[in-house]
């Protein structure tokens, strides 16, 4: 019994991945579409937001079916349910890569993107996302802690953008319909840090059973 229970919870490890994969994926083509102006990375965005969402139904289950049939408790039985509320976080993160890819279609034609810190800001959204999920299945609590202290650097970020955005509708007033664009999509960035944040809370509950924010960004 307990060696199913032990491939079933590496088939969750796996599928897990595979889903933070796909943020990944999903946050890179849409800052591609944005950064390059490029529409076939805003659909392929907006495609992979929607096989995020069916991997959030396929991992529930799964974690249903473990939860229903194994009966698990204590330690395996707060790994399911963190695994259950990461892929609603994970979903989260889908919607707001798919929301920065619909932004891009309004910012033809900017020249202003590459005078702002959007690259470097998603950069570090992604890692805090890859690095999330990694502590999770190599139930590595270091790790989580160093996606929280992460999010300080994304925050950092966007104050950043948000003096550069100031000083681009300075520099000139017509700037200021881009630049609304271009805060929104370093909000969302910002959100998806938490939301990895987030991810990385649950994991240090999987490990010691104690959470100690809870926050629980839209």
């Amino acid at each position: 019994m307990r060696n199913q229970f032990n491939m079933q919870l590496n088939t969750l490890h796996v599928e897990l991945i595979k889903m933070g994969a796909l943020c990944e994926e999903s946050i890179a083509a849409a800052m591609k579409s944005v950064l390059d102006e490029d529409e076939t990375m805003a659909e392929r965005a907006a495609a992979t937001e929607r096989e995020i969402d069916r991997k959030e139904r396929d991992i529930e289950a799964l974690c249903m079916k473990l939860l229903l049939q194994q009966q698990p408790v204590a330690r395996d039985l707060r790994a399911i349910s963190s695994a259950l509320r990461m892929i609603s976080d994970m979903e989260r993160i889908g919607d707001q890569a798919s929301d920065i890819a619909e932004i891009s279609k309004f910012l033809k034609g900017c020249s202003l993107t590459g005078r702002v810190h959007l690259k470097d800001m998603a950069v570090s959204a992604v890692q805090m996302v890859t690095d999330s999920v990694d502590a999770f299945v190599k139930d590595d609590l270091e790790l989580a802690k160093a996606v929280m202290a992460q999010d300080d650097v994304v925050d950092g970020y966007f104050r950043q953008i948000k003096d550069e955005v100031t000083a681009l509708i300075v520099e000139d007033s017509r700037n200021g319909e881009f630049c609304i664009d271009l805060m929104m999509i370093a909000k969302y960035l910002e959100r998806i840090g938490d939301h990895a944040v987030n991810i990385a809370e649950w994991v240090e509950y999987s490990i010691t059973g104690a959470r100690k924010h809870g926050d629980d960004p839209a």
